[in-house]
């Protein structure tokens, strides 16, 4: 395999991996009556340094920086 096909296939590779997907939530309405409107969210892992709301994250849609204690055991 040349130099260029190898790059290729791991830039295929790269693109094809779902691996830290945004996950699109569809629009819905709350118990309360409340709507929410669509939008995205990270992936879930269980790991609360990961969650764009903690102090030291950026929300990479909205640009919204975290302000979360990752301490603070409250997600």
């Amino acid at each position: 395999m040349n130099e260029k096909k190898v790059i290729l296939a791991m830039a295929l590779s790269f693109l094809l991996t779902p691996s830290f997907a945004d996950v699109n939530v569809n629009g819905y309405y709350k118990e309360n009556g409340t709507y929410v409107e669509p939008h995205q969210r990270s992936n879930p892992d269980g790991n609360p340094y990961n969650n764009w709301s903690t102090e030291g994250n950026t929300n990479p849609h909205t640009g919204k920086e975290g302000t979360r204690n990752p301490d603070y055991n409250s997600f």
